[in-house]
């Protein structure tokens, strides 16, 4: 039997508690979930790529069902090249809808076999996003509630090393 394979594709900087609640219900959809990070050029990352894989990897390291790999270029060739049928999207509110909707057009229309399943984020996690989490952690405000605990303690030490 063909396992129901899914790509969660996201930059991740850093993880928040946003992104495990949409992962862990798409995993109760899907055999597999592939968390795709991507290197997004247009964003000013607070860790490199093969950091926020480490982090994924460490978050999810009890879930089978949770593979974490890095890619670049366009996300329907490596959801081609890897077999998926679904690509994991998560929203918070309306102008993130806009913006998603027209992603799932331009994928539809590139690949027709890739269907995009949007999951709306828990209302507790409805504000928080990977930027304003960043934001509060550089004036030294408390991230806890919004990240998982590891990512705090990640974010922590990468910004008092740029400090220091």
């Amino acid at each position: 039997m063909e396992q129901r394979l899914a790509i969660y594709p996201g930059s991740f900087d850093p993880v928040t508690n946003g992104h495990v609640d949409i992962l862990t219900r798409a995993c109760g959809l899907f055999d597999r979930v592939i968390v795709a990070v991507a290197e997004n050029i247009g964003k000013n990352a607070l860790f490199s790529s093969d950091e926020r894989v480490a982090l994924l990897k460490e978050v999810f390291e009890d879930d089978e069902g949770v593979e974490v790999c890095a890619f670049t270029g366009l996300l329907i060739d490596y959801a081609r090249e890897r077999g998926a049928r679904a690509i994991v999207r998560g929203l918070r509110a309306v102008a993130d809808f806009e913006y998603e909707f027209q992603l799932a057009l331009m994928n539809r229309s590139l690949a027709g076999e890739l269907d995009t399943i949007f999951l709306m984020t828990a209302q507790k996690n409805f504000y928080v996003s990977s930027s304003l989490v960043k934001e509060v952690a550089r004036f030294g405000g408390d991230v806890s509630g919004f990240v998982p605990r590891s990512v705090g303690q990640a974010m922590a030490a990468k910004l008092s090393q740029a400090e220091g």
